[in-house]
């Protein structure tokens, strides 16, 4: 069931769970989200960037559209870290249902300005809009990118920015990067920061860079208002360490339809791990069919 994100975060924002949304590079991982999205009965955003559209090919969309009108679990398809309006408008012409546009990096008001501007011609179709304030850290082995220092979503601007924009959701930094930590490096979420923007505005929050971080603080932000959680580093490494142990205790093999399985099999452990994780299983039953 093909939904847009307004309505996905408003049911999840009304009924205290987030929605995953995972980043779908090859087939294999959007097969792994789908069986474990129907079996665990959870509600699911799949998530491409647009280095990973590139990489794909526009024809992919077609396979997640067939995909989600083939399915009672309600998926919204979301283009992650749209960094142009023109990225956005041909995400929308894909058949998107959701586009983010990261001008976080802009300075407030050209943020605030581009940011309306996709929401203008995003509105006027019915595809909703995922809008960027503070700076997502990175680790430096991510594709989403990210800055080196991580400027922190200052309350002050939220309630002017979503009146200025209109978004339908809104990403915030509260401590997290993309990527996988390095071994040692131990995240803190600025849960209190949290709280407080969750004071100022109802729209819908978005955590990125939910990957590897604490279970207990994650939890946590789900509780105080976070409806999204952005997670890739994760699936796409059980998925790889899958093949690498595959390889590693049965050697080569040319046919991928006998190598993917068991690498599928383990991401979907890591999947339905963030599913128990955000609160997202048996959540189907809160949607209309």
């Amino acid at each position: 069931m093909l939904i847009t994100m307004k309505e996905m975060l408003e049911t999840a924002q009304k009924n205290k769970f987030a929605v995953p949304a995972f980043n779908a590079g090859t087939g294999q991982l959007l097969t792994a989200m789908m069986e474990s999205a129907e079996e665990k009965q959870a509600p699911v955003i799949m998530a491409i960037h647009p280095d990973e559209l590139k990489f794909l090919r526009d024809s992919f969309i077609s396979s997640v559209i067939y995909e989600a009108n083939h399915t009672k679990v309600p998926m919204v398809i979301h283009l992650d870290h749209g960094g142009t309006y023109e990225q956005c408008i041909h995400a929308i012409q894909l058949g998107f249902t959701s586009v983010m546009i990261d001008g976080s990096q802009l300075s407030f008001q050209e943020n605030a300005a581009l940011t309306k501007k996709v929401v203008d011609i995003a509105h006027s179709i019915g595809v909703s809009v995922e809008g960027e304030l503070g700076t997502i850290g990175q680790t430096g082995n991510s594709i989403e990118g990210g800055t080196t220092k991580i400027i922190y979503t200052d309350p002050a601007d939220v309630k002017t920015f979503v009146e200025k924009t209109g978004v339908d959701a809104l990403a915030i930094a509260i401590g997290t990067a993309h990527g996988i930590y390095p071994k040692g490096f131990v995240p803190k979420l600025k849960l209190d920061l949290l709280s407080e923007i969750r004071k100022i505005t109802d729209v819908p929050l978005v955590l990125h860079g939910g990957s590897s971080n604490a279970d207990n603080e994650v939890a946590e932000s789900v509780k105080r208002g976070i409806c999204k959680i952005n997670i890739s580093s994760d699936i796409k490494y059980s998925f790889m360490k899958g093949i690498e142990k595959y390889l590693q205790e049965k050697g080569f093999e040319r046919e991928p339809n006998v190598i993917y399985p068991s690498c599928i099999r383990m991401c979907r452990d890591t999947i339905e791990e963030k599913m128990a994780l955000f609160n997202d299983m048996d959540k189907v039953k809160y949607f209309k069919n």
